[in-house]
């Protein structure tokens, strides 16, 4: 399989880019094709809603977008790796999630798994529910699977999540992808 995983992480080792590191590591010895897109370290515009991609199926903006949007396009599974930092996904993450929009009819209904990774400092499953529920209403509007989804809580400063069994929850689920 092809595998997209799209990162929102300003930290480079932060504990979100663990999650993704395992995740990468098991689905690439399990034989899968990885794409890894660290949305914090690119540019990506936000949309402006202009409508121009709509028009000419083309967005106006000729951003780090552009790179890999064919990957997501021909990947069989996108994964969104995510720190929460107030009660969400990182903003990061989001201009490329709204970037969809420029292909959302090739998007849309298209053969994918998806899948969620996500990290914060808090205990409280109630403070991932925002970012577990854009993600379901994404991959659902969207008609993708989702594939898994590692959440971990309680990780705060870079490292933190060494010492838990997140990582490997998160190679795991690359592995048995």
């Amino acid at each position: 399989m092809k595998i997209v995983v799209i990162t929102g992480s300003p930290r480079k080792n932060g504990n979100s880019n663990t999650l993704a590191d395992s995740f990468i590591k098991g689905a690439q010895e399990a034989g899968h094709s990885v794409v890894r897109f660290d949305s914090a370290f690119k540019n990506v515009h936000p949309c402006i809603a202009c409508e121009k991609c709509g028009a000419t199926g083309e967005c106006v903006f000729k951003d780090d977008f552009a790179s890999v949007k064919e990957d997501i396009l021909s990947a069989d599974v996108i994964v969104f790796a995510s720190p929460i930092y107030y009660f969400g996904i990182s903003a990061q993450i989001r201009a490329v999630i709204d970037r969809f929009y420029s292909i959302n009819n090739k998007l849309m209904g298209a053969d994918k798994k998806a899948v969620l990774l996500l990290s914060y400092a808090d205990t409280s499953k109630q403070t991932a529910q925002p970012s577990i529920s854009h993600y379901e209403a994404i991959i659902n509007y969207l008609g993708w699977k989702n594939a898994g989804s590692v959440i971990a809580s309680g990780v705060w400063s870079a490292g933190d999540i060494s010492s838990t069994q997140y990582p490997q929850q998160a190679y795991e689920l690359g592995k048995n992808i």
